[in-house]
């Protein structure tokens, strides 16, 4: 019961913050979000976790860096939030310059599917509704919030601007997943959080459990993979890295694959850390 009247007023709030957002504008709002994420995000008692994770990202990091990773994180988390209830304009007015384009019109051209991988960088959900403007068809797995006032509104906005096919985290996830393969589907998916369910692999030089799932759906299924980067380069801006297309052919099993994903990863953070969400628990 507690826990319920918790999650009402957490939706109450960011109801709220999302009206707002909605009056003043993208513009504004980012500005005032960010502001408010970058002054509120230390109070969070994922402060210790960060300086924890920032420590295994370096252990020899300065003050200054952490704090300059750390801030720039909050504000783009703070920009990240309040762009939800703008998704309708950045579907139709977003600026992404994109890179490695000839990568997705190669696969447009194959008409095979391929699973499309990332991490929760920058505004994350762009991606997606990238690839699905260049008419790809995609599926999407996701977790669902755990807050059920505020999930069923996730989801619409989800589905309505960013990608129609979401597929819920689980079991029974896997085999939707597999069912949109068969149906000429391409998968998205993060990979850079923490799974229960996933294989010990090192991640910055530390065993952390990793998700083990492109891998086995690219290994069983013969499926390129495509590691994809999104960077916020302003308030408007943003950068979009497409890879060249992993072969599956090239590896012995799914450890080996799921090792070269997670390389790929490192190589994404460290190419700018304010960007990624520190403030996961990944090496719990």
């Amino acid at each position: 019961m507690f826990k319920k009247i918790y999650y009402l007023i957490q939706a109450v709030f960011i109801y709220s913050f999302f009206f707002i957002g909605r009056i003043l504008g993208i513009k504004i709002s980012r500005k005032i979000f960010s502001f408010i994420f970058l002054k509120l995000g230390p109070l969070f008692k994922s402060k210790k976790i960060i300086k924890k994770n920032l420590k295994i990202y370096s252990q020899d990091i300065s003050d200054f860096d952490e704090k300059r990773i750390i801030n720039g994180m909050w504000k783009n988390f703070g920009m990240t939030f309040i762009e939800y209830i703008h998704l309708d304009k950045l579907r139709r007015f977003s600026t992404i310059d994109i890179n490695g384009e000839k990568n997705l019109e190669n696969l447009i051209k194959s008409n095979k599917p391929v699973i499309f991988v990332s991490g929760h960088f920058s505004n994350f959900e762009l991606m997606s509704m990238a690839i699905t403007k260049k008419q790809i068809p995609l599926a999407t797995i996701y977790r669902p919030l755990n807050n059920l006032f505020l999930n069923p509104f996730m989801e619409h906005l989800r589905k309505k601007f960013i990608c129609k096919n979401q597929i819920k985290k689980g079991i029974n996830g896997v085999r939707d997943a597999i069912e949109f393969i068969k149906k000429n589907h391409s998968i998205a998916l993060m990979i850079d959080q923490r799974v229960s369910e996933g294989e010990k692999i090192n991640f910055f030089g530390k065993p952390a459990f990793t998700t083990t799932l492109p891998a086995q759906l690219s290994l069983k299924y013969d499926l390129g993979i495509i590691p994809v980067f999104i960077e916020r380069i302003n308030d408007e801006r943003f950068k979009i890295q497409f890879h060249e297309e992993i072969n599956p052919k090239n590896f012995k099993n799914k450890i080996e694959l799921t090792k070269k994903l997670n390389e790929i990863l490192e190589k994404m953070i460290i190419k700018n850390p304010t960007q990624w969400i520190w403030s996961h628990n990944r090496w719990k």
